[in-house]
């Protein structure tokens, strides 16, 4: 019987171990966590957003709460074992966190069974109303260009006013030029 259970020991401490992998492996970054209730998707429909989300660099795992929570725990994170109760998946962004939120929030819409619980966004835990907050912000990407538009602007000015300097010239002379073809 003690065999038994000191196999059923090393199970869960390998799955505790992979879960530990599959949460802190984000090239070289922390991966971001958003936690859902899948409870009611149909597989197809779980299959959809686990290739919705592949497509942002980011995966769709079901997790035993237990372990997941001892997961976190063991790799020093803040807690998060108020959203570890009852069915959970947990979506791990490894990069853009926003989009990710935006997909989960938007297949809501397609599919209202999908609950999102809340969300660990670098050490700070997010409620389900601060993750909708959240995916409602621009991206990194629009912020970055949003950012490139506004420094690009003083530059873009000047270059048009600079440029309007010889054009009048060139329009002065040319009104004159005219002027004297008039009259001869």
């Amino acid at each position: 019987m003690a065999i038994v259970a000191s196999k059923i020991q090393e199970s869960k401490t390998k799955a505790i171990g992979e879960l530990k992998e599959v949460f802190s492996t984000a090239e070289g970054t922390e991966p971001d966590f958003i936690f859902a209730d899948y409870r009611g998707l149909t597989v197809e429909q779980i299959s959809n957003l686990r290739k919705l989300l592949r497509g942002k660099e980011a995966s769709f795992k079901v997790v035993k709460n237990n372990f997941a929570r001892l997961a976190f725990e063991e790799l020093k994170m803040p807690d998060v074992s108020d959203y570890l109760i009852g069915p959970t998946a947990i979506a791990v962004a490894s990069k853009d966190s926003n989009e990710v939120a935006k997909i989960l929030m938007d297949f809501i819409k397609e599919a209202p069974a999908l609950k999102v619980k809340g969300g660990l966004v670098g050490n700070t835990v997010y409620s389900n109303k601060q993750m909708e907050a959240f995916s409602k912000l621009p991206g990194r990407l629009e912020l970055i260009s949003m950012l490139m538009s506004v420094m690009n602007g003083p530059a873009r000015n000047l270059a048009a006013a600079l440029n309007d300097i010889p054009s009048r010239l060139v329009r002065t002379v040319k009104a004159i030029a005219d002027k004297k073809a008039e009259g001869v």
